[in-house]
Parts: structure tokens; sequence; C-alpha cells
């Protein structure tokens, strides 16, 4: 990961601007992706999937560290990002079984 050196403060906060820019957008192409899988699932319970979070939570943690990050962090923004992406997935789930 390559970081450009920034001369001035509005550099750098224009620079973070656009990581922040592609982080919403990541996020919101890992939510789409939660959506599809709602699809191959049978049941609420399934959604839920605690064994895949839990799996999830590990490899971002490790790779936190690898990149001197805190894991902490990583974990705090997992939990709550798994959390309301595990609610719009049930509510696909559940739409998807009602037609």
């Amino acid at each position: 990961m390559e970081i450009k050196k920034c001369t001035t403060l509005d550099e750098a906060r224009n620079e973070i601007d656009a990581v922040d820019k592609k982080i919403v957008e990541l996020i919101a192409l890992r939510n789409d992706y939660i959506k599809q899988i709602a699809h191959f699932k049978t049941s609420v319970e399934e959604v839920k999937a605690e064994d895949r979070i839990s799996d999830v939570i590990s490899k971002v943690r490790a790779q936190a560290i690898s990149l001197n990050l805190s894991p902490n962090l990583i974990n705090d923004l997992y939990v709550r990002m798994i959390d309301g992406m595990v609610e719009s997935e049930i509510v696909e789930f559940n739409n998807a079984k009602s037609f």
C-alpha cells in the first residue's frame, strides 16, 4: 500500500476524502454481495451465520495487525458493519422467500 506524501493540510484532507469515498463504495459493494448471499440460504439462522462472522472478524483482525492498525478498531468497525448487513440480509431473505 503506497501513501502519497502531502505537502499541505488541504492536500492531506483531500486525500482522506478520496479514501473515504472509496471506503463507502467498497462497503456498498460488500452489501450488494450480502444481499445476493441471502438468496442461497434456507433460514434466518443460516443468514445470521455466526461461524462465518467469527471467521471474517478473525481475518480482518489479522490483516489489521499486519498493517500496523489497531485490531480492536477494525473489530469494532466490522462488528457494527456486519450487524447492519445481517439486518439487511434478513430483509432480503424474507422478501425472496415471500415470492
